[in-house]
């Protein structure tokens, strides 16, 4: 019998990851737009959201190790209530003032708890799904994702135009909270533990299992990690410090105008995972460069626009178009990247590889958020210096990568032909 994709669990998974997203989203978008209007300056936001990752990449290991031991369920509901109580703790603290080390603690402490529940969240989708279910699946929560990314920007930009910081915080609180409560009607049965271990041996022979998987058994995926986590040097320092440093800053338009933006960026992302769901058994490993070249080739434009004598508001839709293409792009090769590493994954270190997965590729961007805060604040009036030249390095890095793609091709045909 072929098993339906919207099981109980699956269900609850998605509309409680929906509730996160909004209170994660809202609450970084606030922060985002609180830090740029009391600072001005890239560099500032740049490093801010840098050292709040840093717990994460560090952390996400020992988020796979717990994913893998424990309750996935149990482990996602005390996660989003910390995260909620976090949340009102700093409102407390703020005495109605939020300072800019208040925010920075705050968001290093959600960052820790990211890092347990993002690759418990992501081990999940296998455990409830099978077959083709797995890339529909995975297209379904980056789907949500993206439905989450849309209705934030604007309607956070709203209500913190309208109210301010302090409730827009409260709301996110309130997501958390309903998160934990949805999540606890999902069933899943722990991980079966085959002996009882100090927490070293945990920790080393967890460590040792899952990268000998790497580097022995699919020495691919480690690759195509290394690969991604290149790209997100560049990419994600141009999205995450140059989008709204272009819009509110460089363009000097209204939070409302980014986040429109930002609102577009989730369209993009919804179109990318509907394409993935329609067409989940036509997009091969080795096709995937392509998305690369076209990812890198959006940013010409967008610092072309720069180039031209017309008035802020027709660059920012030039900026919002590139940024939009590219971000359905991206949208489509993470999700086949992220299935094809599911697929390749045993259950017993399914958290374990989701944890690496995302410690790579987050690895880089601490780094390029760094880079391209200094970068932008640097070529403030000339930006399509930083702009064109990250375009042609995502690109060459796409098409460079054509040869690998074919082989991590035939390495998966290869079993299903023997």
């Amino acid at each position: 019998m072929k098993q339906k994709l919207f099981t109980r669990n699956v269900t609850f998974l998605v509309f409680g990851q929906f509730s996160s997203l909004i209170g994660n989203y809202t609450l970084k978008f606030a922060c985002s737009m609180y830090v740029l209007e009391q600072t001005g300056s890239a560099g500032v936001f740049a490093a801010l959201l840098a050292v709040a990752m840093i717990p994460t990449v560090l952390l996400s290991p020992f988020g796979g190790m717990l994913a893998d031991r424990l309750n996935r369920r149990n482990i996602m509901v005390a996660l989003d209530v910390l995260s909620g109580l976090s949340v009102l703790a700093a409102i407390l603290l703020s005495c109605g003032s939020f300072s800019i080390p208040l925010l920075g603690v705050l968001l290093i402490i959600l960052s820790v708890l990211g890092a347990f529940e993002s690759p418990t969240v992501q081990a999940c989708v296998p455990q409830m799904l099978s077959g083709d279910n797995i890339i529909k699946g995975n297209a379904v929560i980056n789907q949500i994702q993206a439905v989450a990314s849309l209705i934030t920007p604007f309607a956070g930009s709203v209500f913190y135009v309208a109210f301010g910081i302090t409730p827009v915080m409260a709301a996110s609180a309130a997501c958390f909270f309903l998160t934990a409560l949805l999540e606890c009607f999902i069933r899943l049965e722990r991980p079966k533990i085959s002996k009882r271990q100090s927490a070293l041996q945990i920790i080393k022979g967890d460590l040792g299992d899952s990268m000998h998987f790497l580097r022995k058994e699919q020495p691919g995926v480690l690759k195509l990690l290394f690969l991604t986590a290149l790209v997100s040097l560049f990419a994600m320092g141009v999205v995450t410090v140059g989008f709204p440093f272009l819009v509110r800053t460089v363009l000097g338009l209204s939070a409302e105008h980014y986040g429109a933006a930002e609102s577009m960026m989730g369209i993009a992302a919804i179109l990318g995972g509907i394409a993935v769901s329609l067409f989940a058994n036509r997009w091969k490993l080795n096709k995937l460069y392509w998305l690369m070249v076209m990812m890198g080739a959006c940013l010409f434009p967008a610092g072309a626009a720069f180039l031209l004598p017309v008035s802020p508001f027709v660059k920012y839709l030039v900026l919002v178009a590139a940024f939009f293409i590219g971000q359905a792009l991206c949208s489509i090769f993470s999700v086949c990247a992220l299935t094809a590493i599911q697929g390749r994954t045993p259950q017993q270190l399914t958290g374990k590889i989701m944890s690496y997965v995302m410690t790579i590729s987050l690895c880089a961007q601490p780094l390029g958020q760094f880079v391209y805060g200094i970068l932008f604040d640097a070529f403030q009036e000339s930006v399509w210096w930083v702009l064109v030249p990250t375009g042609a390095v995502i690109l060459s890095i796409g098409w460079l990568s054509s040869g690998f793609f074919s082989r991590l091709q035939e390495e998966t045909i290869k079993p299903e032909n023997t």
